[in-house]
């Protein structure tokens, strides 16, 4: 095995933790992963990674190496790109993960206004309630909203999202104004499984964040139907900032005891670390970003000052 060869296998299994992960990302079997590391390890004469049943960390050695490596494998990639005429013409196949509200509402647009300025690129948007795995599941960017974790993901910040609890004004005229978070005990709710867990709403009171559970007749595992059943005057349901914004701006419905709202959650596009990123990631990120930031500003800052207290 060529040198070259053996310093991407080792950069690979730096950048997925793992020598199994490596070996399915370069369509090579594990032992040959493994050996490879082991021989550029008896080369160098010094231990690139510490080994444990449950992670593959570089040592100190092991990160001064994967600087080096890296830049030189760049420098390398970039020269073939060069050569072949494609450092800057966005090709091949994208693909984009996002929840499903937030895809139909912001990211589907985004993509195919992304489509008819690559002609040359097809795209796949995949509208899941859950967290992928880039990775393992081929994906190039995601769309998490959300604190992230630390990982080795690449993230790039577009914007901030806030939980809102909403009811119609037909509602709120019937059965009065909640004041206090106890006042919910009160009213109908309308529980949405994927915001309320447990049926808990989660509150900030005198600067810290507080827990009342709530008992809906209603629940549902979809927001759209949450929302539209409080938009029929149907009781209080929890939403994202982005999913009744419209709504709001039309006055089918209200925001309620926003003193008591949680912080905002960041959003972020976030794509797996690499070398080198290819040109159709580069041109989705720069065209997508500006455009969802645009969208969440113009979502977060609803004039709320004329709801209710």
């Amino acid at each position: 095995m060529d040198r070259l060869q053996s310093m991407e296998i080792f950069v690979t299994v730096a950048e997925t933790g793992g020598f199994a992960k490596a070996a399915g990302r370069l369509h090579l079997s594990p032992p040959v992963v493994t050996r490879a590391v082991a021989a550029l390890e008896e080369r160098l004469g010094v231990r690139l990674f510490n080994r444990t049943t449950r992670s593959v960390v570089p040592t100190e050695a092991g990160l001064r190496f994967l600087d080096k490596a890296r830049s030189l494998l760049q420098q390398l990639e970039e020269a073939e790109k060069d050569a072949a005429g494609e450092m800057a013409l966005p090709t091949g196949q994208l693909t984009v993960t996002a929840s499903v509200s937030f895809g139909r509402a912001a990211v589907a647009p985004v993509v195919a206004e992304y489509l008819r300025a690559n002609p040359r690129v097809c795209a796949t948007l995949l509208m899941l309630d859950r967290q992928v795995n880039l990775i393992d599941e081929g994906v190039d960017i995601a769309v998490r909203i959300g604190d992230l974790p630390d990982s080795s993901m690449v993230a790039r910040a577009v914007g901030r999202v806030r939980r809102l609890l909403v009811a119609s004004p037909s509602y709120l005229a019937r059965r009065g104004v909640p004041s206090t978070p106890a006042d919910l005990h009160l009213h109908e709710a309308i529980g949405f499984t994927g915001l309320m867990p447990n049926r808990e709403w989660r509150y900030v009171q005198d600067g810290r964040v507080a827990t009342l559970r709530l008992a809906p007749r209603f629940e549902l595992n979809d927001a759209a139907a949450a929302i539209a059943a409080a938009e029929a005057g149907e009781g209080i349901t929890i939403a994202l900032c982005y999913m009744v914004a419209g709504a709001i701006r039309e006055g089918r419905l209200v925001p309620v005891l926003l003193p008591f709202s949680a912080p905002a959650v960041p959003v972020h596009l976030v794509t797996p670390q690499a070398r080198l990123v290819a040109p159709k990631v580069r041109a989705f990120l720069d065209l997508a970003a500006p455009r969802l930031r645009a969208r969440l500003e113009s979502d977060l800052a609803i004039r709320l000052e004329a709801a209710p207290a």
